[in-house]
C-alpha cells in the first residue's frame, strides 16, 4: 500500500463550528470533537448497502458498517469530502442528499474514542459496487428489518456509530429514509 499522510481532522464545537485541526490518530486517542459523515446508500428494492470494515483497519476492524464514513479534511467541505470517501472506499459515486446531523461519544477500543458530530448523508445506487481491499472486507445488501433483526441478536458484528444512527432513526424512519432517499 503507497504511503498516505495522516489525514488532518477538522475540530468542531456542539454547533459544528470549526474550533481547531488536529491529525486523526491523536483525535481519536483524545476523543475530541470532531466533523464526520455516514453515508448510507439504497437500492430501488430499499436494502441497504452495507460494508465490513478491512481487518486492517486502526479501529473498529471486521465489523460490519454503513455504506461509508468519514472526515473533512481541514479546508474540505462535506460534500466533497463524501464523494471523495464513497468513491475510495466502495469504488463509485452517486448523488447525495444530507438527511440529518447528531452528536456521540463512543469509545471504540481502549485507546480510540469516536467524538463526532455526524452529518448522516443519503444516496441511492443500483450496481455491485468495487471496493477498495485495504478498506472493505465484504459488503452486501439488506433490508431494513433484517438489518435491525440482526444489528439486536449480534449487536458486537456492527459499529458503534451504526448502532446509534439506527437505533435513534426507529425502523419505520429507516424505511421512510429507504424508499424515498
Amino acid at each position: 500500500m503507497e504511503f498516505q499522510p495522516e489525514d488532518t481532522l477538522v475540530l468542531v464545537d456542539g454547533d459544528d463550528q470549526q474550533v481547531g485541526t488536529a491529525g486523526k490518530i491523536q483525535v481519536h486517542r483524545n476523543g475530541w470533537l470532531h466533523r464526520a459523515f455516514s453515508i448510507f446508500v439504497f437500492n430501488p428494492d430499499g436494502e441497504m448497502l452495507l460494508q465490513q470494515r478491512a481487518h486492517g483497519k486502526y479501529h473498529s476492524p471486521g465489523l460490519w458498517s454503513n455504506t461509508c464514513c468519514g472526515h473533512p479534511r481541514a479546508g474540505e467541505d462535506l460534500e466533497t469530502a463524501a464523494h471523495r470517501r464513497l468513491f475510495e472506499e466502495m469504488g463509485f459515486d452517486c448523488p447525495l442528499s444530507r438527511a440529518f446531523s447528531f452528536l456521540y461519544c463512543e469509545r471504540v477500543s481502549e485507546d480510540m474514542v469516536e467524538h463526532e458530530l455526524d452529518h448522516v448523508l443519503l444516496g441511492r445506487f443500483d450496481r455491485p459496487p468495487s471496493p477498495n481491499p485495504n478498506e472493505v472486507a465484504d459488503w452486501r445488501w439488506i433490508d431494513i428489518p433484517s438489518l435491525i433483526h440482526s444489528l439486536t441478536a449480534q449487536p458486537d458484528l456492527f459499529t458503534v456509530w451504526l448502532k446509534k444512527i439506527l437505533l435513534t432513526t426507529g425502523e419505520a424512519e429507516l424505511l421512510r429514509l429507504a424508499r424515498n432517499g
